[in-house]
C-alpha cells in the first residue's frame, strides 16, 4: 500500500496577515543576527531608561523557542510579523493582506522594575512594502476597541510613529511602541503597572528606535 508523504509548501509567503501554514521551528538556537539585522539595530538599554538592561532569554518548550545565551535571536519573519497583529479584539474586524518582511529580528530587555520588554525589527525588501505593513499595523490596533480579550487605548500618533496600550482581560497591560522608518518597521512592547501614563517615556523610546532600526 502506498505510503502517503507530506508535501511541504515551497511557496514564499506573501501575507503576514495570514498565519504561517507550519509554526515555526524550535529545534536548535537561533542565530542572533537575522540577514543584515544585528544588535546594532536595537536601541541600547539606556537609551529606554535608567536601570534598563538587556536580558538572554533563556526560551524554553512554554517560550516556542530555544535559548541562546544572547538577548538577541532571529524570527521567522512571516511568524514574526503575523503574531504582532492584535488578536481577540472586539471591534470590527480589519481585512486586507500585508507584506511579508525579509528578515526579522527581536531584542529582550529588562526594565528598571525588572519587568519584560521586547523589540521586534521588521526589515522589508523597500520602503513601499514597510510602510504598507505599519499602515495595516495601525489600522488593525485603531480598529481593536475596548472589551474583547484585548482592548487596545491609543495615546499619541504621528505619521512615522505612534503609540498604544494593549490590555490582555485578566493579564497584564502593556505599553505598545512602533516605530516606521525607511524599509524597516520597529514593535517595542514592554509590562508596566501604569501603561496609560507613559507616554512620556514612549516618545523617548520612538526616538531611540528610530535612531537605530533602519
Amino acid at each position: 500500500m502506498p505510503v502517503p508523504t507530506n508535501t511541504l509548501p515551497t511557496d514564499e509567503p506573501t501575507d503576514a496577515a495570514v498565519p504561517p501554514q507550519l509554526p515555526e521551528q524550535a529545534t536548535a538556537p537561533p542565530p542572533p543576527n537575522a540577514g543584515p539585522l544585528t544588535a546594532d539595530n536595537l536601541p541600547a538599554p539606556d537609551k529606554l531608561g535608567t536601570g534598563w538592561k538587556t536580558y538572554a532569554d533563556p526560551g524554553g518548550a512554554e517560550a516556542g523557542f530555544i535559548g541562546n545565551n544572547t538577548w538577541t535571536r532571529r524570527r521567522d519573519p512571516h511568524q514574526a510579523s503575523y503574531e504582532a497583529l492584535p488578536s481577540g479584539c472586539s471591534g470590527q474586524p480589519v481585512n486586507g493582506s500585508l507584506p511579508v518582511p525579509a528578515y526579522a529580528l527581536t531584542g529582550s530587555y529588562r526594565t528598571n522594575n525588572a519587568l519584560p520588554a521586547t523589540a521586534l525589527i521588521l526589515r522589508f525588501k523597500d520602503a513601499t512594502s514597510a510602510g504598507a505593513y505599519y499602515r495595516g499595523y495601525q489600522t488593525r490596533m485603531q480598529a481593536c476597541g475596548q472589551g474583547g480579550d484585548l482592548s487596545v487605548q491609543q495615546l499619541w500618533a504621528t505619521t512615522t510613529a505612534a503609540t498604544a496600550v494593549r490590555s490582555y482581560a485578566a493579564a497584564e497591560s502593556y505599553v505598545d511602541v512602533s516605530v516606521l522608518k525607511g524599509a524597516t518597521v520597529a514593535l517595542l512592547a514592554t509590562t508596566s503597572a501604569t501603561a496609560t501614563q507613559q507616554s512620556d517615556w514612549a516618545h523617548t523610546a520612538a526616538a531611540a528606535l528610530e535612531a537605530v532600526i533602519d
